[in-house]
C-alpha cells in the first residue's frame, strides 16, 4: 500500500491546486469562494491553517489552477467568468478576465509557460485567455464549432502550443491553441508533435470512449496522452502524431475521474472507487493495470488479471449491492442500528467519496513522480507517497 497523509479541510472539495514549492494549497468547497491553506506535507500531524479566503465569484467555483513560475492563480466558475489572482501587497487581489461565455464556465488550466491558459465551458467553446499589455487586460480567443457538448478538461502540451479536451459528447481533441503575438515566433513557425496548424485548428479527434470523457493529461515529454471514459474505460495515446498508437483499457472498478502520469511509463488514475489505480507501459508501450494504491497487500498476477473485464465493467459495484442486499434481507425489520455493522462502517479506503482531481507534487523533470495529491468529495486532500512501492521495476518488464 502507498503511504496516504489525508487531511480534511472541507465538508466537500470540487477541486485543488499547489503553488510552486508545495507549501500552500488552494481549494474550491464546491462553494464561490477558494480557500488557500498553508500545508505541511513533511510533518502528517501538523494541522494545516487557513491563511486566505478568496472571494469575487457568485457561484460555485469549477477550476482552479496556481502557476508556479509567476505565483498566479487563476480560477473559473459556475457563474461563467474567470479571475487571475495576483499576490500584491500582502494580498491577493482579482482581475477579471473576459470569457464571452453564455454557460458555466467547467476547467481551466494554465500552459506551460503560463503566458496564458485554457477555460473548458458548457457553451461548447474553449476560451484561451492571454494578458493584452496595451489595455491592460485579460483577453480571449476562442475555439467554436469543434465541441457538440460541455468541455469536461483541458491540458496543455509542454510545448506550449497543443491543447488536448474532454467533451461530454464522449470525445478527446487535440487542437492547435498558437496566438500570434504571444507564442514567440520561433515556436509558432515550428511542428508540434508532429502537428502544425492556425489557432483553433483540430488536429486530431479520438472517439474511443462510449461515455463522457473527462481527465485529458499528456505525459512529461509529450509523447503521450491519455484520458477516461464514463463507461469505465482508459485510454492511451503512444507517440502521438501521424504514427500514433492506441490502446484503450475497460475496467471492472467504477469510472475514473481524472489521471496524472508520473513518468512517460507510469500513470496515476482515480475517480468514483475513490481509490488510485496504477497503471504501466512496458518496452513496447503496452499499458496494463499495475494494482490499486490503497490497499495493504499487492495484487498476484491472478487477481491484476481478473481486475480488468470488458464482460464485468461494473462487476465491484455489483458486489456492494449484493452485499448491502444480504445484509438488509438478514437484520429484522425492528432491529436497532448497529454503528458496528458493515452498513454503518462505510468504505475502508482513505477517501470516502468520488476523486475528483489529483495533482503532482514534484517536478516534470524527475524520473518519477513520487508524491502526488487528490482530492475528493468527501473533503479531503489526501498526500500519497509511492516511493516504497518502487515504482521503477514496473517500468522495466519487458513487452509481451
Amino acid at each position: 500500500m502507498a503511504d496516504a497523509s489525508p487531511h480534511s479541510l472541507a465538508s466537500s472539495i470540487y477541486c485543488h491546486a499547489w503553488n510552486g514549492n508545495m507549501s500552500m494549497v488552494a481549494v474550491s468547497p464546491r462553494t464561490s469562494e477558494l480557500w488557500i491553506f498553508k500545508a505541511n506535507i513533511a510533518d502528517d500531524e501538523k494541522q494545516w491553517e487557513k491563511l486566505h479566503t478568496l472571494s469575487k465569484h457568485e457561484d460555485l467555483i469549477s477550476g482552479v489552477d496556481w502557476g508556479a513560475k509567476k505565483n498566479r492563480i487563476v480560477t473559473c466558475s459556475h457563474d461563467r467568468n474567470a479571475y487571475v489572482w495576483n499576490w500584491v501587497e500582502e494580498e491577493w487581489r482579482a482581475a477579471l478576465v473576459i470569457l464571452r461565455l453564455n454557460r458555466a464556465a467547467l476547467c481551466v488550466a494554465w500552459s506551460p509557460q503560463e503566458n496564458k491558459f485554457a477555460v473548458g465551458s458548457g457553451s461548447k467553446t474553449v476560451s484561451v485567455c492571454y494578458y493584452d499589455d496595451e489595455n491592460s487586460w485579460w483577453v480571449s480567443k476562442v475555439i467554436r464549432k469543434k465541441h457538440a457538448s460541455s468541455v469536461t478538461s483541458v491540458s496543455w502540451h509542454p510545448n506550449n502550443l497543443l491543447l488536448a479536451t474532454t467533451c461530454t459528447d464522449n470525445k478527446c481533441r487535440i487542437f492547435s491553441a498558437t496566438i500570434k503575438g504571444v507564442d514567440p515566433k520561433s515556436s509558432e513557425s515550428s511542428s508540434s508533435g508532429g502537428f502544425s496548424g492556425k489557432f483553433g485548428e483540430q488536429l486530431l479527434q479520438l472517439d474511443l470512449a462510449f461515455g463522457w470523457t473527462f481527465g485529458a493529461k499528456w505525459s512529461p515529454s509529450g509523447a503521450n496522452l491519455a484520458f477516461v471514459g464514463h463507461d469505465s474505460t482508459i485510454h492511451f495515446i503512444n507517440d502521438v502524431g501521424p504514427s500514433l498508437t492506441l490502446h484503450s483499457i475497460s475496467l471492472r472498478y467504477l469510472p475514473l475521474r481524472d489521471v496524472l502520469f508520473l513518468s512517460d511509463r507510469l500513470l496515476v488514475a482515480a475517480g468514483f472507487d475513490y481509490n488510485p489505480i496504477l497503471f504501466s507501459a512496458d518496452a513496447n508501450g503496452t499499458w496494463t493495470f499495475v494494482r490499486v494504491l490503497d490497499d495493504a497487500e499487492e495484487p498476484s498476477s491472478t487477481a491484476t488479471g481478473t481486475a480488468l473485464s470488458a464482460k464485468d465493467p461494473f462487476g465491484r459495484s455489483m458486489e456492494r449491492g449484493n452485499s448491502l442486499r444480504s445484509s438488509l434481507t438478514d437484520a429484522a425489520p425492528n432491529a436497532p442500528s448497529n454503528p458496528d455493522s458493515e452498513l454503518s462502517k462505510g468504505p475502508s479506503t482513505v477517501h470516502q467519496d468520488c476523486i475528483t482531481c489529483i495533482r503532482p507534487l514534484g517536478s516534470a523533470d524527475d524520473s518519477i513522480i513520487q508524491q502526488f495529491s487528490t482530492s475528493g468529495l468527501d473533503g479531503k486532500v489526501v498526500v500519497w507517497d509511492v516511493s516504497g512501492l518502487h515504482l521503477a521495476r514496473y517500468t522495466s518488464r519487458p513487452g509481451h
